[in-house]
């Protein structure tokens, strides 16, 4: 039993984060080893510190094993739970991009003129969305509209990309940008999200996977006049 403990001694005292014992407990664990072990009267010193002190080296290894686990789980849980966030901002996305082709209601302000569409959020949202017209790109802006994702005002722009329609939700994001756009497909749609500039961008459309590709890299990368 010792040299099992040992083992696990070392092995918690090798990997695992330090923790100090909350002092309520060291003292309980310092009257236990002080106080005479019942049934042990007559036996000699040394037998009487053995099994509180066992008692001791085993209530380390658990609650270090406990914390490991501890800090583990919550890792797992916190990752999960940004999977689970981005799962349904992309069904957000998708459903207001249906119900906008459904209800004929595809945009509040008609226009290909950027310098349009842009003034038109103003008073509207509390940030300035950027608009990118991209007609010499073959994907002309059709105009924008206020929408709701996650029951946040958002801003919705319009573009064309030949009888394709997509949808491209802008709104403000803190921290640093991530880099690369992340391509998914969610119930036939093909659906892109980027950060830049301060701004996070969702593109929800049925064209093909391919032409949304280009789409976003020309619209993450097109820098405005």
């Amino acid at each position: 039993m010792d040299e099992c403990d040992d083992d696990l001694s070392g092995l918690i005292r090798a990997r695992a984060t330090r923790y100090s014992a909350p002092s309520q407990l060291r003292a309980r664990i310092a009257r236990i080893t002080e106080a005479r072990t019942p049934g042990t009267i007559d036996s000699p010193p040394g037998a009487k510190m053995a099994l509180p002190v066992r008692a001791w080296r085993r209530w380390i290894n658990m609650g270090a094993a406990f914390a490991v686990g501890a800090v583990a789980s919550v890792a797992v849980m916190l990752v999960l739970h940004g999977g689970v966030d981005e799962d349904r901002l992309a069904q957000a996305v998708i459903d207001s991009h249906v119900r906008s082709l459904m209800s004929a209601h595809l945009v509040d302000v008609e226009s290909s003129d950027r310098h349009t569409v842009k003034p038109w959020f103003s008073g509207k949202l509390d940030y300035a969305p950027p608009v990118k017209d991209l007609a010499a790109e073959g994907a002309p802006l059709a105009g924008g509209r206020l929408d709701y994702v996650g029951q946040r005002a958002v801003a919705a722009l319009v573009y064309r990309l030949g009888r394709h329609t997509i949808n491209v939700f802008v709104w403000p994001v803190a921290g640093e940008s991530p880099g690369e756009a992340m391509f998914t497909v969610h119930k036939g749609f093909n659906v892109a999200h980027w950060d830049k500039d301060g701004m996070q961008f969702w593109a929800v459309s049925d064209a093909n996977a391919t032409e949304m590709r280009n789409f976003v890299r020309l619209l993450a990368r097109k820098e405005l006049p």
